[in-house]
């Protein structure tokens, strides 16, 4: 699950706060993913499942962040947790 932090219509805070009800276990806490050099978003990974938010980004998260939604989903489809440097 992904959103961006500017979005106005689904917050990032209204998402955390939908997922805490899921009653999910942390595997991973809440910590910077990097693009480049650049912090790209925060992410927490759960048992089943992984929230990121890309930063800069609104409700349209790819159009307004295309190089980091990419990297998002090149790491989603990898399998693998978004980068931490």
């Amino acid at each position: 699950m992904f959103s961006g932090d500017t979005d106005s219509v689904v917050p990032v805070t209204g998402t955390r706060f939908s997922i805490s009800h899921l009653g999910l276990k942390i595997k991973i806490p809440w910590y910077p993913w990097y693009s480049g050099r650049q912090v790209a978003g925060w992410t927490e990974v759960y048992e089943g499942m992984t929230f990121a938010s890309v930063r800069g980004a609104g409700h349209e998260v790819p159009l307004f962040q295309p190089r980091r939604t990419f990297q998002l989903f090149q790491s989603f489809l990898a399998g693998k947790p978004l980068p931490k440097t």
